[in-house]
């Protein structure tokens, strides 16, 4: 009788790799990252343990947004007090702060738990094209579509 393989935290090994986002959807990319911090392109994937690898995504500011999203979506953050909702244009948000757009539509494709958590921690953004972890040796993942 076989047995379903379930990986266990230290026996997971993680890869590098680095993502070019210029010129991609920004969602496109986002949802192609997540699984792969995630580890669901790997034969040993199991839903209960951080299994993923770390992604390097660089020239976040020229990634696209299809359509009219750029003058219609808002990107909305509540500060938790009685009328502390504030919204941006995404047309703005890319001009000003890329990086926080291209992390927050990765962080909304991960589990919303402290897994996701630790997931996410795994995941680093860049405006530009360099990077600080060229040590690493990171490979270069193409996003389909």
């Amino acid at each position: 009788m076989r047995t379903t393989y379930m990986a266990k935290p230290n026996e997971v090994d993680r890869k590098w790799y680095v993502v070019d986002a210029a010129g991609k959807p920004l969602g496109r990319v986002a949802s192609q990252v997540a699984a792969v911090l995630r580890g669901k392109n790997k034969p040993t994937f199991t839903p209960n343990v951080d299994c993923g690898d770390y992604v390097i995504v660089i020239n976040a500011k020229e990634a696209v947004l299809t359509g009219r999203k750029m003058d219609q979506k808002l990107f909305r953050r509540h500060s938790r007090y009685p009328g502390g909702l504030r919204s941006i244009k995404y047309k703005d948000l890319m001009a000003q702060k890329p990086v926080l757009a291209m992390e927050s539509a990765i962080k909304g494709m991960l589990p919303h738990n402290r897994l996701g958590r630790q997931m996410f921690k795994k995941l680093f953004v860049y405006a530009g094209a360099d990077h600080k972890q060229q040590a690493q040796k990171p490979e270069v993942l193409e996003i389909i579509g």
